[in-house]
């Protein structure tokens, strides 16, 4: 490792420190079953999983969010800041066609984590990023998960349907054709009537209960067609983030459940504007979440290097309130975070 690498990691954790973090080293290898259940077995394609004949399946850490967030809910007190730096494991390079620029099987995350009520902890976290990667050749890019769910919150769709897109909303392929099946009148099925025997691995009342849902199904009313055009303009939205705000502001006549949000954005960039950042200098991507890991459910924001297409982003990160909830047994607290990859600041610099 050499002297700057030293340096920049150095820089980067003192920075972390000095903002209050708690430095802390998670486990490298970490019980299987938790990160299964969060992100089910698409996880597994790209994590390094082994049996243990003790503890069961095993994985090398994929990220530190996780392990971090299970030590605060055991007993962590709030407001917290947490600060790591370390490996992290995840396979790369999947298909059939190798890429020009494969990334790194493992590679160095340095980490913030923070978790607190205050209303302007969004604006705190990206400001903390923007100030340690001030002076590269990045560009800043925010997203907002609480718009796309609550605007899918807001369909006029039966409670599962709207279930069923929002736990697909960060897939968009399944989501996609999930949403052309609602939006059209589906064929009534047609079961033949006859007296001939039940055959299959299920039992005969398991398949005359997926018989009625499927006729229930068929009569349920199509999406009308007004309301997938209004989803893909929001998802489309994109640019300087204050013209984006304008954008989404007229949509909300159109759509009032992502009004709430909508303001809540608005306060963000405020409190951004109020620590010395020009949100005019941030673009805004409304499906940016879309393409992160799927326990952020708020504000997310990356730094990518345009210079380099084939880079991952050299910093990310969002806010994670519903992943509290789900490891801390039903308590919950806010939290937001992000990472830095040392190494492709050190290569920047």
């Amino acid at each position: 490792m050499t002297a700057q690498a030293d340096s920049q990691q150095a820089r980067i954790l003192d920075a972390f420190c000095a903002a209050g973090a708690v430095a802390v080293e998670p486990d490298i290898l970490l019980p299987a079953g938790t990160l299964l259940d969060l992100y089910g077995e698409d996880i597994r394609a790209r994590a390094y999983v082994t049996p243990d004949p003790v503890q069961g399946e095993m994985m090398l850490r994929p990220d530190f969010t996780v392990p971090v967030v299970q030590m605060h809910m055991a007993g962590g007190a709030e407001p917290a800041r947490y600060c790591y730096l370390g490996k992290v494991f995840r396979m790369q390079d999947q298909g059939e066609t190798r890429p020009e620029s494969p990334r790194a099987n493992e590679y160095l995350q340095a980490g913030f984590e923070l978790f607190s009520r205050d209303p302007g902890a969004d604006a705190e976290v990206f400001a903390l990023f923007h100030g340690l990667l001030a002076g590269l050749p990045l560009l800043a890019t925010m997203g907002d998960m609480d718009l796309l769910l609550d605007a899918v919150d807001g369909l006029p769709l039966p409670d599962e349907r709207r279930a069923f897109l929002r736990h697909h909303i960060w897939r968009p392929g399944r989501f996609e054709r999930a949403l052309e099946r609602f939006s059209h009148p589906p064929a009534p099925p047609r079961f033949a009537v006859n007296d001939a025997p039940w055959t299959g691995l299920r039992a005969p009342d398991e398949m005359q209960a997926r018989m009625a849902r499927l006729d229930a199904d068929a009569l349920v009313p199509p999406l009308p067609l007004i309301w997938r055009e209004r989803l893909h303009r929001l998802f489309a939205i994109a640019g300087p983030a204050p013209a984006a705000l304008d954008e989404l502001r007229v949509l909300a006549d159109h759509m009032p459940a992502i009004a709430e949000a909508v303001g809540r954005l608005a306060g963000r960039l405020d409190a951004i504007a109020a620590r010395g950042i020009d949100p005019a200098m941030i673009r805004f991507d409304a499906s940016h979440g879309r393409r992160t890991m799927e326990y952020y459910d708020g504000m997310t924001f990356s730094f990518a290097a345009p210079a380099h297409p084939g880079w991952p982003p050299v910093a990310s990160g969002g806010r994670y309130d519903a992943l509290t909830a789900v490891l801390g047994q039903g308590q919950a607290i806010p939290a937001v975070g992000g990472i830095i990859r040392p190494r492709l600041v050190e290569a920047l610099c």
